[in-house]
């Protein structure tokens, strides 16, 4: 008798326990998926900080964050008052680094090119970027590939789909490609991608930075807080001011996003769809091979054949362009066509464009293709092809589903909070030009 009432008490114990497994299945699962991921380091990896928590936020040893650095860095970014570099008189401070990474493009472009000196208005979102028509066509500054975002970049070491920039990580052995002058000189100061970036994109997108012009726009005040342990005679220039532009570009995490909070213990931020199409990402779709870490990004090139850009869409194109190789363009090594650097994943449905080419214009298309496995470029042969880049066997619901994920539980909604409500310079931003001072209602 005691014996059955025992088997009695477990079989009750059983069925107690899978009744509240129902409830809380898919949680459960999830987090096993994620857990138990070969190579997985856990829920935690994937977790953001607060953009104010600076001590969490990954940062370059060289350029360590503090609340001076990164609100200078903030009014920079969108400070147009500093493009005096322009090859158009009329464009002189008419562009800053939000016109082609502002927050209503989830940080990209939201227009198939990134258009900065030589383009004209804004829309409602950024999708009213447009070439002026009434300027040299061959002195636009118009972007040779797909603008990446700028969000999210604390957890990349190395920026650009090639990785061209920065001087540590996957570059170091790189340093013989490094030239002596020009935009990828900026490696030989030795800071990561992010840093390495702002600072060259201040050159290469056409603003200046020194004494005068910063005491002029009034900004060396702030210059001063945020770079106290540089020398004066080094205090005012691009590189403090890439340095301080990098620093708050570290903040812009996509940390209200819904599977951030998933992540915190908010299981009610997803939906049940979305959390079956996330089981999807970190188990049958593999996608999380590639896209892991803090933004679902990673420091790993692959070929898996997106086209380049459609020539009719965009200026200034030139399909020989060795930028079109992707990493080989960098380092010169011919095992390296194609491949392209894994990019972030928050936030893509703020700027419908995809590919290094902008080649698709929704998510679902990009997820079809990858479940496909088949490459769209003439260009790249089989044997260019990443063994990741292969049929996934998804049904359509599945399909459905891992699109729900990335395109809605992956979306931060609120990433006006990192745009400042005005500049030092009361300059219309992210850009200045007459088109764009309409489009945004500035006086």
């Amino acid at each position: 008798m005691k014996r059955t009432y025992l088997s009695a008490t477990v079989l009750l114990l059983a069925l107690l326990l899978s009744c509240t497994d129902i409830n809380r299945t898919i949680d459960e699962e999830l987090r096993f998926e994620i857990n138990t991921a070969p190579g997985s380091k856990g829920l935690s990896s994937y977790r953001m900080p607060l953009s104010d928590q600076l001590e969490r936020i990954p940062q370059d040893p060289k350029n360590r964050l503090t609340e001076d650095k990164v609100l200078l860095g903030q009014l920079l970014f969108h400070e147009p008052g500093f493009a005096t570099a322009s090859e158009f008189l009329e464009m002189t401070q008419t562009y800053s680094c939000a016109t082609c990474h502002h927050a209503g493009g989830g940080f990209q472009a939201n227009v198939v090119q990134g258009i900065g000196d030589g383009g004209i208005g804004y829309g409602t979102a950024g999708e009213g970027r447009r070439v002026d028509l009434f300027v040299e066509m061959s002195k636009i500054d118009a972007q040779s590939l797909r603008t990446p975002s700028a969000m999210n970049t604390a957890y990349q070491s190395n920026l650009f789909w090639n990785g061209q920039f920065g001087a540590t990580a996957v570059n170091i052995g790189t340093e013989s490609e490094w030239p002596t002058e020009g935009p990828l000189s900026i490696n030989r100061l030795g800071y990561e991608g992010t840093e390495t970036a702002a600072i060259a994109g201040l050159d290469i997108h056409r603003h200046k930075y020194d004494e005068t012009s910063i005491d002029t726009m009034g900004y060396k005040e702030m210059f001063d807080k945020a770079f106290s342990d540089f020398p004066i005679a080094d205090r005012y220039s691009n590189e403090t001011a890439g340095l301080a532009i990098a620093a708050f570009e570290r903040t812009m995490l996509s940390n209200q996003a819904p599977f951030q909070k998933w992540l915190r213990g908010g299981t009610a931020w997803m939906s049940d769809v979305q959390k079956e199409g996330a089981k999807l990402f970190f188990g049958k779709a593999e996608c999380y091979t590639c896209h892991n870490g803090g933004g679902l990004a990673s420091m790993e090139f692959h070929a898996i054949g997106m086209k380049d850009f459609d020539p009719s869409k965009v200026v200034n194109f030139d399909p020989f362009d060795k930028l079109n190789k992707g990493r080989s363009s960098f380092t010169g090594n011919s095992d390296d066509d194609y491949k392209f650097k894994v990019p972030q994943l928050y936030n893509l449905k703020d700027s419908p464009f995809y590919g290094h080419g902008g080649s698709f214009s929704n998510i679902r298309e990009v997820v079809v293709y990858k479940n496909e496995g088949q490459a769209e470029h003439s260009r790249v042969r089989t044997s260019q092809l990443s063994p990741n880049f292969a049929p996934l066997g998804l049904s359509e619901e599945e399909i459905d589903q891992l699109t729900d994920f990335i395109e809605n539980a992956l979306y931060d909604p609120n990433l006006s909070r990192y745009e400042p409500s005005s500049l030092l310079s009361e300059m219309c931003f992210p850009n200045n030009d007459w088109m764009s001072q309409e489009d945004l209602g500035c006086e």
